[in-house]
């Protein structure tokens, strides 16, 4: 017999999920119209926070976010998050106020909701061609250079373990860092998973804060390639700290 408990989540989850849906269609001749001159492409990012904020509250979900130091809103970051949560998505975009754009792996281009985003203002990768890697290093290089926050997961997937422990980092956004010139911020999300775990689907989702922790920015300039790794260890180390703190305590 199936707990009621957990039949109340996956019926939250619906909701969730009805409401992503409800205000994407909603919005969708907005950002079609947007989609169709990259000069128009940052009103694309406004509704999307505003879609992600309204969907979220819809079903009960808010977003707490305590900064290390305050951010300076005039200068383009990579954002490194951890990733446990489809909710992470909403959270990066509510996080970031100026223009950004999100890479990630190219599926999303065929997604429902996320494949107009991935085919305009963010960049699909995939990562097992070495030619779609530079295409993607080169054009997140460009957006830097023009003043747009990158939103790089270092994770590239959300875990399959449950509680989810943070994953090995890929090297891709501390090289892009280092390249760039631009310091790297780690943003540590402490509670989503038990908001809701991946998308949901298997053990549901339920109303509640989530709790975003942004570490101070990690500067980059005189560093070089060879120091990438090191910065990968020394994200990957702050982030797991701080996230096991909330989840083990």
């Amino acid at each position: 017999m199936v707990p009621m408990k957990l039949i109340l989540k996956k019926a939250h989850c619906y909701l969730y999920m009805g409401s992503v849906a409800l205000f994407y269609f909603l919005f969708y001749p907005f950002l079609w119209h947007f989609s169709r001159k990259p000069s128009t492409y940052p009103q694309m990012n406004k509704f999307r926070r505003l879609w992600g904020f309204l969907s979220s509250a819809f079903a009960g979900i808010f977003y707490s976010f305590t900064y290390e130091v305050p951010l300076d809103r005039t200068r383009p970051y990579i954002i490194c998050p951890n990733h446990t949560s489809n909710l992470d998505i909403t959270a990066m975009s509510l996080l970031v106020k100026n223009d950004c754009s999100f890479m990630g792996k190219e599926e999303l281009t065929e997604g429902l909701v996320t494949g107009l985003f991935f085919r305009t203002v963010d960049i699909p990768v995939d990562r097992e061609s070495k030619m779609s890697s530079y295409r993607a290093f080169k054009k997140a290089m460009e957006k830097l250079q023009s003043g747009i926050t990158m939103i790089v997961f270092p994770e590239g997937k959300i875990s399959d373990d449950y509680p989810p422990q943070l994953q090995d980092f890929k090297n891709g956004p501390f090289r892009l860092a280092i390249e760039a010139g631009v310091p790297i911020v780690p943003v540590t999300s402490l509670n989503n998973w038990k908001i809701l775990w991946d998308t949901g689907m298997k053990y549901g989702s339920k109303p509640g804060i989530c709790h975003i922790y942004v570490h101070k920015p990690i500067e980059t300039k005189g560093l070089t390639v060879d120091d990438a790794d090191n910065l990968r260890d020394e994200v990957y180390r702050i982030m797991k700290e701080k996230f096991e703190e909330q989840t083990f305590s």
